[in-house]
């Protein structure tokens, strides 16, 4: 190997190495920031979950959503205006999920697209020899890799009803960490003290009542949407998990163990 391509070689390392500790001191800043008085009179005011986190979880959001803001844009549809309140209210929810794990964050997520209201998606199956299109309501979509787009009406009103189990946003956001494996399955990224065969296990029983409850006409904590496959599952038991812990962890321990787990958060004794 000649002196020249060594030196290109060395260059090449050199810059990729400077990039990426410019990026690191650029994210550290962001996290270790202080959240403008204008986002947290937001929060505290739009987002009453935020006002019940732990003073070193609230802080730790902070920074998250600072983060979030700096690299995630935001674009309004149907003539929609992205404000502040837009911004900070969806990222608020978001990085909720992530607060608490320090190696996650939504790395191929760059864009959000967020609608006035519910829409619209465009959705073609085959049914025998024709092609036939229609155009179901969603609140919410959740791309793989990206991106994640919104209804700001049903955004808006997850934060606020914080207790009811439906939040749009916590649900397309769960679905984004899902596919961090490259499948969305309902089983994500576990941590290394996490077994993959209980999770399975849990998550399979608990699908299983569910199911088994809808059939039967049986009540149960979670919403009938979760039956509809287990990424769905997992999507709907992320929003119960964060919005009715004390409910999820009296009917459902194990499932509320295993989420306690992945997202190293106890919610239920933050009310």
């Amino acid at each position: 190997m000649n002196l020249l391509i060594i030196t290109l070689i060395a260059g090449a390392g050199l810059f990729i190495g400077g990039r990426w500790a410019l990026q690191r001191r650029k994210t550290e800043a962001l996290m270790a920031a202080p959240l403008p008085a204008e986002h947290r009179k937001i929060l505290r005011s739009r987002v009453p979950i935020y006002n019940a986190l732990p003073h070193e979880l609230r802080k730790r959001l902070d920074g998250l959503i600072n983060r979030f803001l700096a690299e995630k844009k935001f674009y309004g549809a149907q003539g929609f205006e992205i404000t502040d309140e837009v911004r900070v209210v969806i990222a608020a929810q978001a990085c909720l999920l992530i607060v608490n794990k320090e190696n996650r964050w939504f790395k191929t997520l760059h864009t959000i697209h967020v609608y006035p209201a519910v829409f619209t998606s465009r959705m073609a199956r085959v049914e025998g020899n024709v092609m036939m299109e229609h155009r179901p309501v969603r609140s919410g979509e959740s791309w793989a890799r990206g991106p994640v787009i919104l209804s700001w009406d049903q955004a808006a009103y997850g934060a606020f009803a914080a207790h009811d189990g439906h939040n749009v946003v916590m649900h397309e956001f769960a679905h984004q960490l899902d596919n961090e494996t490259g499948v969305t399955d309902g089983s994500p990224l576990l941590d290394k003290d996490q077994s993959a065969s209980r999770w399975a296990h849990v998550f399979q029983d608990a699908y299983a009542r569910l199911r088994a409850d809808l059939e039967a006409g049986r009540a149960n904590i979670l919403d009938p949407y979760g039956a509809t496959n287990p990424a769905e599952f997992f999507a709907v038991a992320t929003e119960v998990f964060f919005e009715r812990p004390r409910e999820l962890r009296e009917e459902e321990p194990a499932l509320y163990g295993e989420l306690s787990a992945y997202y190293q958060l106890d919610p239920a004794e933050w009310f």
